[in-house]
């Protein structure tokens, strides 16, 4: 094509002759091989196992020796050290204090305690909060004391707390047996105020109720 002929086309002309040559090269180029975009590299790069980085003592501020790299694989806090649940010395200092499993034959007890000692009963699931000595507390919340308390006067009042708690206080319903809730709030009225009525299993069991409260104080 001389110049006068270029000289001679318009520029339109000029424009759809660029797309067309365009055109060839790609279909050239897809008809040879598969275009590499983004997506095909993002395919092919391999997933990263966040486990295997961190017990490979990847993370910063874990220090590895030699040998322990060249072990299997296994989390930073090895679970074979730990002590089987059942045998751990402190769960089961915490079952023979409340009395949780029998401490004889290991079995699961129905209520959260075993013995009928009033005292024990009081000092292990009462002075927590109204301390040992029955005068209460102030500190985060507000535990009213049972001693020189004169609503302890009432047996059933006690009872009745016991049975379904109060405010923030739980129940004791699916805790203590009838004969356990008698025994404490024996001690309650004999040792930490001075009245003299006795009380018995039957006194509790004309409170006690089919429908247990929940363990949560608010419902």
């Amino acid at each position: 094509m001389d110049i006068i002929t270029m000289k001679n086309r318009t520029p339109k002309m000029l424009t759809v002759t660029l797309i067309a040559a365009m055109s060839l090269a790609l279909t050239a180029c897809s008809q040879n091989e598969e275009a590499e975009t983004i997506a095909s590299k993002q395919d092919a790069v391999t997933a990263i196992d966040n486990q295997a980085s961190r017990n490979n003592g990847a993370w910063g501020g874990v220090y590895m020796t030699r040998e322990e790299l060249a072990a299997p694989p296994t989390n930073i806090v090895d679970q074979s050290s730990l002590p089987v649940m059942e045998d751990d010395p402190e769960l089961a200092k915490w079952q023979a204090k409340f009395e949780i499993v029998d401490p004889v034959t290991r079995e699961q007890q129905t209520n959260a305690f075993v013995t009928t000692d009033g005292k024990k009963l009081y000092h292990d699931s009462c002075a927590g909060c109204h301390m040992h000595d029955g005068k209460g507390a102030y500190g985060a919340g507000y535990y009213p004391p049972l001693a020189d308390n004169e609503k302890m006067e009432s047996k059933y009042y006690t009872i009745g707390i016991l049975i379904n708690g109060f405010r923030g206080m739980p129940s004791f319903h699916m805790m203590m047996n009838n004969e356990q809730m008698a025994a404490v709030t024996q001690y309650v009225m004999n040792d930490l105020n001075d009245y003299k009525a006795e009380v018995t299993a039957a006194d509790v069991e004309q409170l006690r109720h089919a429908n247990p409260p929940g363990y949560d104080p608010s419902e």
